[in-house]
This record gives structure tokens, sequence and C-alpha cells, in this order.
């Protein structure tokens, strides 16, 4: 840990440049492919190993093109609500307004920590129009979110309006999200941080957040994050086409399959 801090102090890590020994080193692009072809799934995948600043990819030309977040979203958008005051902390209940919503765990009350756990868009549509156009807008500008282009309804604009984001800004995105660069208090970069755990483990810990843009024609799906190892984080992000249901899990299976192909979850 203490080199580490020593390289994020020489401002060394801020992208995933290639400089020294890593574990992604010992496969390719190829072994990624065959990871997306055993699942009958089209996309891409970057994984960072933060300490030796190195990166392994999959269908890199898909890396800079620019997507809608999606869910993916409701990482700054927690952010956002706890910096401007609507929700005072990851445990303030927003009450369920009783509108039955086509998943049935939606319907009851909900805090920011279950919020994101279980992606419930409708609370996160009331944070927004808490937050209001002209606040949403200044964050998502200071935070330099994907094209900063906040059209469409203000409870919508993340699911079907005109942002959009490429898997290499999702990287940078986690990175300074993780090193508490973003403009937000440190306070609330690391309460983000902690309801974003998804795995933990004795060895390792997974902080992470799914996507799914499905109120467009071509629809597709995210899964970001990054995985805390003994003194390493790896941040990934995979973006790959939602063609039917079925094609939804397939956003976790590869990133575990991956995983266990780097031996990063032996």
């Amino acid at each position: 840990m203490k080199s580490i801090l020593f390289l994020l102090f020489l401002g060394l890590l801020s992208s995933c440049t290639l400089n020294s020994e890593s574990i992604l080193e010992d496969f390719s692009s190829s072994d990624l492919e065959s990871i997306f072809k055993s699942e009958n799934a089209d996309g891409c995948f970057v994984i960072c190993d933060f300490k030796a600043d190195k990166k392994l990819t999959y269908n890199s030309a898909r890396l800079d093109s620019t997507f809608l977040p999606a869910s993916t979203f409701k990482i700054i958008n927690s952010m956002i609500a706890l910096e401007t005051g609507v929700i005072k902390d990851e445990n303030e209940i927003i009450t369920w307004d009783g509108k039955k919503r086509f998943v049935k765990e939606w319907n009851q009350d909900y805090n920011l920590k279950s919020g994101i756990k279980y992606s419930v868009v409708w609370f996160y549509q009331e944070l927004a129009r808490r937050i209001g156009k002209e606040k949403m807008q200044y964050w998502v500008n200071a935070a330099k979110y994907g094209n900063q282009n906040i059209g469409g309804k203000i409870d919508y604009f993340w699911l079907n309006g005109d942002i959009r984001i490429s898997p290499n800004q999702q990287i940078d995105f986690l990175q300074k999200l993780y090193l508490n660069e973003l403009p937000f208090s440190k306070k609330n970069q690391e309460i983000v941080k902690n309801i974003m755990i998804v795995d933990k483990t004795p060895d390792y810990s997974i902080h992470a957040k799914t996507g799914w843009a499905m109120r467009i024609n071509k629809q597709i799906g995210w899964y970001i994050g990054y995985f805390e190892k003994e003194d390493n984080v790896y941040f990934f992000t995979i973006n790959m086409d939602i063609k039917n249901k079925a094609d939804a899990s397939k956003r976790k299976i590869i990133v575990s399959k991956i995983f266990k192909l780097l031996q990063l979850t032996k």
C-alpha cells in the first residue's frame, strides 16, 4: 500500500499506459475473445492494472465509442445527490410512491445503499428531480462526465437522453473516484465507493455497477468497477450488445470468467 501511495503522489498512475510488469502481460486479446465467443456475446472489455499501470483489452476499437450510461450513471448521481444535500447520507429513506413497477422488489422504500444495490430506477429518478437540471448540469460538467450533455428529461436523460460515455471514459472516471479526485467531498466519494461493494472476501473486494440501456432500439449493457486485491487495484469495464433478456446476465458472467482467467479470484 505504501508503494501505491508513493506513486499516487508522484501522479504517475493517472492512465493505463505501459511501463512495468503485470499479470496482464501473460494474456492477450485473443484470450478475452474466446470468453466472449463462449457466451456468444458482442462487445468490448478493458482491465487496467493500477500498480503496474498496464492494460488488457478486447475489441479496442469499441472502447472509444460512446453509449448511454444507463444505470452506471447511478454512481455519479449518488455523489451529486449527497453533494447537493438532497439526501443526507446513504441511510436516509425515500418513501415509495405506491406506484407498481415491473421489478417487484422496487415496490418499497429505499435508501442510497439499497437503492444502488438493487438498481432502483424510481429512487434515482426522484434524486434527479430533487437535484434539478441546473445543479445536475453543473456537477456533470465539473466531473467532466462523458460528453456532459444532459439533454432530455431530468429523470430520464441517462436512460434515453443525450448523455454518452465511452468505456475508456468509464475507466478514467472510476480511477478518479478511487483516488478521491472527483470534484466532490472525500466523504461523499468514500460513501459511494462503499455502497458500490458487490463482493467482499478475505482476499479481495469488488466495487461495481451494472447498466442496461433498454429504452433504445439497439440495447447495450455495462458492468464497470474495480477489483481490490492485496496491495493492488484493477479497474474494469465491459460494454456489450443486449440482443435478448438472456444476454443481460452475461455481463457479470464474462467478467467473472476473465477474473478467473487472470487468477484474481482463484
